[in-house]
């Protein structure tokens, strides 16, 4: 295990992703702006599977998961997709609350905290 800060996906504003001491910090993924809830949460996890790949980890060493909604009434929506993404038996902390994204067009942001191999 090294105690090197990585830096994946650095732009002038943030980083994709953050590593450190074994553990991958991902920056906020969101779906296409416009989309439904249900659209949005797919496209985010196929994001947050795609950084944790190019991480050298996956979705199975997810330790946490902060969920932001535009709207607490689209819960059960987002959870329809998320119970088919994440791995039984490898079910994260997980968070969920409600809060303004960037743009109203946003309508679900997903925070990853996961454990590198």
């Amino acid at each position: 295990m090294t105690t090197d800060i990585t830096r994946h996906g650095t732009g002038p504003r943030m980083s994709e992703a953050v590593a450190y001491n074994g553990i991958l910090w991902l920056a906020g993924q969101l779906g296409e702006p416009g989309g439904s809830v249900a659209d949005q949460t797919r496209q985010a996890l196929a994001a947050v599977d795609a950084i944790l790949a190019k991480a050298g980890t996956d979705k199975t060493r997810i330790l946490s998961v902060q969920i932001w909604l535009a709207d607490m009434a689209t819960f059960a929506e987002m959870n329809s997709v998320w119970d088919t993404w994440v791995p039984q038996g490898h079910t994260p902390a997980r968070a969920t609350g409600e809060a303004k994204l960037a743009t109203p067009d946003y309508k679900v942001e997903i925070i990853v905290t996961a454990a590198l191999k």
